[in-house]
């Protein structure tokens, strides 16, 4: 019998955890390993050569505690570095890319907002996406600047985070959009303070779901999803206090989870 193997994700710090809920949730019988490498973040603001390396660093990590799949739990490190990352490692990669393709399907004001990091937003990858799935749609773009390190550092609610997020939605709101995209994985878990800002009718979406369906998908390809008598484990690192990560992670796994800044 072969010995089970991990999914893997990483992410410049505890925002990816909003990823690994939405697998966790489809595939509960798989155990994973998950990075925070929160000494690094944000991502968003580091330079092209600085987000590669860092990938590359949180992928061989992951390699070495045997993962089979890696999600690349972080929206900038896919935009900028997954192809890299591809070519150079034979596991299936799963990566994030905002949520753009089903906004533009589902906007009826043909005005989509668009709220990410600047690593994003720059990226070629996010460009192409861009001109492939928005023809007759405006979007609208905004950088979060600032939410990245406020959510990391425990703030994912109060006044700082909702000032910087009425300024930055506002004038999205004012050029009419129906349909927020939220191209960080730590956004989500300013859906709480979003929804007191923004009107009832419009649609926020973020890609967790879709990418746990990916993570599946490729698993079943390969062949690697796990037997219905595993018993999962998962295991969390940082590189920094475990603390605030402890936070974003459910307490339904109890005894399951292990925790350590060794990495």
């Amino acid at each position: 019998m072969t010995q089970p193997h991990p999914i893997g994700f990483f992410d410049s710090g505890i925002g990816g955890t909003s990823i690994w809920a939405a697998v966790n949730s489809l595939l509960p019988l798989e155990s994973t390993v998950y990075v925070a490498d929160s000494k690094f973040a944000p991502y968003g603001e580091k330079s092209l050569e600085e987000i590669v390396a860092y990938s590359i660093k949180n992928t061989e990590f992951l390699l070495d505690q045997g993962a089979k799949l890696i999600v690349v739990a972080c929206n900038t490190a896919t935009t900028n570095a997954i192809a890299i990352l591809r070519a150079r490692y034979k596991v299936p990669f799963v990566g994030i890319e905002p949520a753009i393709k089903p906004a533009a399907l589902q906007t009826k004001t043909a005005k989509v907002g668009l709220l990410a990091t600047k690593g994003t937003l720059g990226s070629a990858l996010f460009h192409k996406t861009v001109l492939e799935n928005t023809s007759g749609v405006q979007l609208i773009e905004q950088e979060g600047a600032g939410l990245v390190p406020l959510i990391e550092a425990g703030f994912e609610s109060g006044d700082e985070v909702r000032q910087l997020l009425h300024a930055y939605v506002g004038p999205m709101l004012d050029q009419g959009i129906d349909t927020l995209v939220l191209g960080c994985t730590h956004y989500p878990y300013l859906k709480p303070i979003l929804k007191e800002i923004l009107p009832p009718h419009v649609l926020v979406l973020d890609a967790a779901a879709a990418v746990a369906k990916q993570t599946q998908s490729l698993l079943e390809q390969h062949h690697l999803l796990e037997p219905l008598t595993h018993k999962p484990t998962h295991s969390f690192y940082t590189n920094k206090e475990t603390a605030i990560l402890r936070r974003f992670v459910p307490g339904y796994l109890k005894e399951q989870v292990y925790f350590s800044t060794d990495f």
